[in-house]
C-alpha cells in the first residue's frame, strides 16, 4: 500500500535540495491520503518526483525528513543510522572511559534521526521522542540497541512526556530493570541522577567540557554557580581546588540532590552551601565576593514568537551579574534557547556589559560537547551557545 504524500508547491523545493530536514506547513501545496501523526509520508514535487520520506505531524513543522536518499523507511534503515551514531561515540572515546560513563548516544538531527534523543547513563539509556513517529518506534529502538550493547545495557527509560504535544505520554522503563535512581560518573565526579523527576533525560549532558573548564579555572577561587540544578558545574569547581561554592536553584529538590553529589564526593564538611531562591533577586544580595560566576539558565526564549523577551531575561541575568562579579573575575554564561543565534547571544552580552558599566572581554566561545554533534543541513541544532568573559 502507497503512503500519504506531501506535495510541494512550485518553488518551494529549495530546503529540501538544501537538505533541510524540516518540512514547513507552508511550503505545502497539498496533502493526498490522510496521514495521522506519525504515519511516514513521502514528500514529492509538483510532478510527482519523490523528493524524501519522513514523519507526518499535524504541525507548523509538518514533516521530519529521516532520507533524502531511498524510499524504503524500515528497521534494517534505523538499525544503520542507530549503528552510525554508535560507532561515532565509540571514536570519540566515550566507551570504556574510567572517568566518565555518561554521554548522548543519538543526538536528533546532528545523527540524521530528527525526533530522537538518546543519552547513556551508566547502563540504562534514556530515550526521548520530539515526534509522535519517533515515540511510536522506542520499543524497537530500545530492541536494536540491546543488540548493539548486549549485557552491557541494563535499561531503557522513556522520557517523553514533556517533548510531546499529546499529553497522553508517561515516563517509564520499557526494557530491563527499574531502578528509582541511579549513579553515574562524569569527569571523576559521581552524580545521582532521578530519571522520573530530572530535567530533560536526567541531567544536562551537553555541559560535560564546560563543566571541566570551570574545574580548570577554579583553584583557591570562590565560585557562584546560579540555575545550579543538581550541582554538576558546582562539583566541578570543588573538584578543581575552589575555595567556595555556592550552587543556586528556585528548586528545593534540584538542591538537596546538590547537596548529596556534594556529599557523596567530598563530604560533609566540603566548603560549599546550597540555596534556594530566585537568581534574579539572589543577584541583588550579594557583594562582589565571587570570582567566578555562571549563568546556566534554562530556555527564556523557546521559540521566535519570545525571542526579545527572552533576550531580555538574558540581558537582565547577565547585567546583574557583570554589576556584582570581582574585578578580574569569569563570567561563564549560556543561552540554550534554539531561536536564539550566536549573533544574538554575544549582542545580548555586549548590552550587558554596557548596562552593567564594566569593561568586559570574550575569552572564549563554549559549544555543547563533541557527542553532540550538528548536522551541517540543519544549523539550528547548535541551541547551545556559551561566552567565557572576564569583567575586568
Amino acid at each position: 500500500m502507497s503512503r500519504p504524500r506531501l506535495i510541494i508547491a512550485a518553488g518551494k523545493e529549495k530546503a529540501l535540495q538544501r537538505r533541510h530536514p524540516w518540512i514547513f506547513s507552508g511550503a505545502v501545496k497539498r496533502i493526498e491520503g490522510s496521514p495521522k501523526n506519525g504515519d511516514l509520508v513521502d514528500v514529492c514535487a509538483t510532478d510527482g518526483t519523490w523528493l524524501a520520506a519522513g514523519h507526518y505531524q499535524d504541525d507548523t513543522i509538518i514533516c521530519k525528513v529521516l532520507s533524502f536518499k531511498t524510499p524504503n523507511i524500515d528497521e534494517g534503515f534505523f538499525a544503520q543510522r542507530i549503528s552510525q551514531a554508535v560507532d561515532y561515540r565509540r571514536r570519540m572515546g566515550f566507551f570504556d572511559n574510567e572517568h566518565c560513563n555518561v554521554f548522548r548516544l543519538v543526538n536528533g538531527e546532528g545523527d540524521f534521526l530528527p525526533g530522537l534523543i538518546c543519552d547513556f547513563y551508566a547502563g540504562v539509556l534514556v530515550m526521548q521522542a520530539h515526534s509522535e513517529g519517533m515515540h511510536r518506534l522506542l520499543p524497537m529502538f530500545a530492541t536494536i540497541f540491546a543488540k548493539c550493547f548486549g549485557e552491557r545495557l541494563l535499561s531503557v527509560f522513556d522520557k517523553s512526556s514533556a517533548t510531546l504535544s499529546s499529553g497522553e505520554q508517561t515516563d517509564g522503563y520499557i526494557y530491563g530493570i527499574e531502578p528509582d535512581e541511579w549513579e553515574i560518573v562524569e569527569d571523576d565526579n559521581r552524580l545521582y541522577i532521578n530519571f522520573f523527576e530530572g530535567q530533560k533525560t536526567g541531567f544536562f549532558v551537553d555541559q560535560r567540557e564546560n563543566r571541566h573548564l570551570v574545574g580548570t579555572l577554579s583553584r583557591g577561587r570562590n565560585v557562584l554557580n546560579c540555575f545550579g540544578y543538581t550541582g554538576g558545574f558546582s562539583l566541578g569547581a570543588l573538584r578543581g581546588g575552589a575555595s567556595y561554592v555556592e550552587t543556586v536553584d528556585i528548586s528545593r529538590k534540584a538542591i538537596d540532590l546538590c547537596n548529596r553529589n556534594v556529599s557523596l564526593n567530598f563530604g560533609n564538611d566540603a566548603p560549599h552551601k546550597g540555596v534556594v531562591a530566585d537568581v534574579l533577586q539572589y543577584l541583588d544580595s550579594i557583594d562582589d565576593s565571587f570570582d567566578i560566576i555562571i549563568l546556566d539558565p534554562p530556555a527564556f526564549a523557546k521559540n521566535h514568537r519570545n525571542l526579545q523577551q527572552g533576550l531580555k531575561g538574558y540581558r537582565n541575568i547577565n547585567t546583574k551579574a557583570m554589576q556584582k562579579i570581582k574585578s578580574g573575575g569569569l563570567l561563564f554564561t549560556f543561552s540554550c534557547s534554539q531561536a536564539v543565534s550566536r549573533d544574538d547571544f554575544q549582542t545580548m552580552a555586549f548590552s550587558s556589559a554596557a548596562m552593567a558599566h564594566r569593561d568586559v572581554r570574550i575569552v572564549r566561545n563554549l559549544p555543547h560537547a563533541v557527542d553532540h554533534p550538528v548536522s551541517i543541513y540543519h544549523p539550528e541544532g547548535e541551541y547551545l551557545k556559551g561566552l567565557l568573559l572576564q569583567v575586568v
